[in-house]
């Protein structure tokens, strides 16, 4: 009698969790999970996690399909606020793409997904293997964290007040948990994982680099981001252009996300 009702209670189990009894993240999870997005695109899953694309207004079979890497892709980012720069992209025939690693800090973690979605959109769906990142705020650690161990697979890379250190922010205690080690293990390291210190990878290849990042950001300061990467970068005789509104902090004016300027440097060199 017992033995029967462990087997119905497994039964109803198996029929009701959306994970069955293998427990692994995306095992029986649906393929196009739902995702809001400013303009109509697709929602998929690369390795369990959330990602989208929005295509470019371009014949889909049509052997040169460039796009935007935009970061971080989380539960409400992409917002309205990029729809202005989107519909720009999408109508130049470029498409935008994202996948939601939480919030990773460009930890080894993050960047391995950010591998696997670059895989899934170069390879299998066969997309520029050289896009454009657009990193906006902590968007920024986690692009160009990639982007400076594959400096060969960046066509450039565009950020909206762009977090482009970790010790800036969010700061070494609290990204040590993202990467696996304490604070002190993360802050010895720091030269192996922080993208400011690791720029003579895309020097090295000539990746352009852009920036729009207001002059009173308190969240993520323009001298110890934006400022101190166009600095260094210069210094390794990259190309970076800095575009510095004056009197705007970490918020959302609109000219942050209508930059034409922005819109010039991605349309240029995502093609």
């Amino acid at each position: 009698m017992k033995l029967r009702i462990t087997l119905a209670i497994l039964a109803v189990l198996v029929v009701t969790s959306p994970i069955g009894l293998r427990g692994e993240p995306g095992d029986s999870i649906s393929s196009s999970p739902k995702k809001a997005l400013p303009l109509p695109g697709e929602s998929f899953l690369v390795a369990g996690h959330a990602a989208f694309i929005i295509p470019g207004k371009t014949d889909p079979d049509g052997k040169s399909k460039p796009w935007v890497w935009y970061a971080p892709t989380l539960p409400g980012l992409p917002g309205q606020e990029e729809q202005w720069m989107f519909e720009r992209f999408r109508d130049a025939g470029i498409s935008i793409a994202g996948i939601d690693v939480g919030e990773s800090y460009g930890s080894p973690a993050g960047r391995k997904l950010f591998t696997e979605f670059y895989a899934e959109m170069s390879r299998r769906r066969g997309y520029s293997r050289k896009p454009v990142l657009l990193g906006r705020s902590r968007g920024g650690l986690m692009t160009l964290s990639w982007a400076v161990e594959n400096a060969d697979k960046v066509g450039g890379f565009a950020g909206i007040y762009p977090v482009c250190s970790v010790v800036s922010y969010p700061g070494v205690a609290k990204a040590a948990d993202a990467f696996e080690m304490t604070s002190e293990g993360l802050r010895a390291h720091l030269a192996e994982h922080n993208p400011i210190d690791r720029l003579a990878a895309l020097a090295k290849v000539d990746v352009p680099l852009f920036a729009i990042h207001g002059d009173v950001d308190k969240t993520v300061p323009l001298e110890a981001n934006s400022g101190l990467m166009k600095d260094r970068y210069t210094a390794l005789g990259g190309k970076m252009e800095l575009v510095i509104p004056k009197g705007q902090g970490h918020n959302m004016w609109s000219g942050f996300f209508q930059s034409d300027e922005l819109v010039r440097f991605v349309k240029t060199h995502a093609k």
